[in-house]
C-alpha cells in the first residue's frame, strides 16, 4: 500500500524525514494542508460584490513523535542550522508519486517531556511562506564525445543547434510559474525568450560575457528576482546594470497558466551547459 511521505529540506538539499520514527521522527495528525481565502464584499442592494479576495497565509500543524530525546535534539539542530527550510509532501496518486514543496518557518515546537508508550510526542506549527509548488528541472549537457547530448527532464523538448536550447511546457498550476536558469560559460550575449501559443511574448537580452567556469544565474520567484553572475570562486555578482540589461523591457519571465509555451535560450555562441527549473505553484494539492 502506498503511503504519503513528509520531510524537511534545507538549502543544501539535506533531508530530515518526518515519516521515520526509528531514525528521525514521525508526523501525525497533520492539518492545514489545504487553503483558505480572505474575502471582502460590498453590498449593492440585495447583492454582494467581491472587492478583495486573496489566499491567506497557511499554517501546517501536527504532532512530531520521537523514540528518544537524542532524536528530538537532532530535529531541533537540523532546523536551527538551516538558513531556509522547505516542507515536502510526497503524495501517492493512482499511478505514481508526486512531490510538492512549501517554503516554511518553524513557529512553535513544544517540549513537554510527556511520553506515551515510550514515545515523546510534541506539537509543532509551521508558518507557510509560499503556495505548494512542483519543481521540474531540465538539464542540457554536452558530453566529452563529439555531438553527444545528455538530458534529464520530463517534458518534450527540441534542439535546433547548440546556439539555441528550446523546451515546451504547459503550466497546469494555479498561478504563473517562475523559472530558475543557470547557464555555464563560456557564452556571450545570452538571451532568454518566452513564446506563448507560438508567438514571441517576452525577451530578456543580456549584454555580457560569461567566462569559462563562471555561471549566469537568473530567477523570477516572487520577492526573489535576480540576474547574477557566479564567479569562479563561488561568489555572486549582481548584473543589474544599464550596460547589461535593458530596463525598458519586462525582464521577469513567468510562464502563464494553461497555455502552450516555449522557452528558448540562445547566445552568440554555443550554449553547451544549461539548467532550467520551472516552479508550478498550486493553492492546494
Amino acid at each position: 500500500m502506498k503511503i504519503r511521505e513528509f520531510y524537511l529540506l534545507n538549502e543544501k538539499g539535506q533531508k530530515y524525514s518526518l515519516t521515520n520514527l526509528k531514525k528521525y521522527c514521525f508526523l501525525t495528525e497533520p492539518s492545514g494542508l489545504g487553503y483558505s481565502y480572505s474575502t471582502e464584499y460590498e453590498q449593492l442592494g440585495n447583492m454582494f460584490i467581491t472587492n478583495l479576495r486573496k489566499v491567506e497565509q497557511g499554517q501546517i500543524e501536527g504532532i512530531v513523535n520521537f523514540l528518544n530525546y537524542d532524536n528530538y535534539k537532532n530535529f531541533v539542530d537540523f532546523i536551527e542550522r538551516a538558513e531556509t527550510l522547505k516542507f515536502s509532501y510526497k503524495i501517492p496518486f493512482r499511478d505514481s508519486f508526486k512531490e510538492y514543496f512549501k517554503d516554511i518557518n518553524v513557529q512553535n515546537l513544544t517540549k513537554t517531556q510527556k511520553q506515551t508508550n515510550g514515545v515523546i510526542s510534541e506539537t509543532i506549527i509551521f508558518d507557510c511562506l509560499s503556495l505548494w509548488y512542483e519543481q521540474t528541472t531540465a538539464v542540457y549537457t554536452i558530453e566529452s564525445k563529439e555531438n553527444e547530448i545528455r538530458w534529464d527532464f520530463s517534458w518534450d523538448s527540441k534542439f535546433t543547434d547548440y546556439n539555441t536550447r528550446s523546451l515546451q511546457y504547459i503550466n497546469e498550476g494555479h498561478t504563473e510559474a517562475p523559472v530558475l536558469i543557470e547557464i555555464d560559460g563560456y557564452v556571450t550575449n545570452p538571451k532568454i525568450e518566452l513564446y506563448v501559443e507560438g508567438e514571441l511574448y517576452q525577451t530578456v537580452t543580456l549584454n555580457i560575457e560569461i567566462q569559462e567556469f563562471e555561471k549566469l544565474l537568473y530567477g523570477t520567484k516572487e520577492n526573489n528576482f535576480y540576474i547574477n553572475k557566479q564567479m569562479t570562486d563561488g561568489t555572486v555578482k549582481s548584473l543589474f546594470s544599464l550596460d547589461v540589461i535593458d530596463f525598458n523591457n519586462d525582464n521577469v519571465i513567468r510562464i502563464p497558466k494553461n497555455k502552450s509555451c516555449e522557452l528558448r535560450i540562445t547566445a552568440d555562441d554555443a550554449v553547451l551547459n544549461a539548467k532550467v527549473t520551472v516552479l508550478a505553484y498550486y493553492k492546494v494539492v
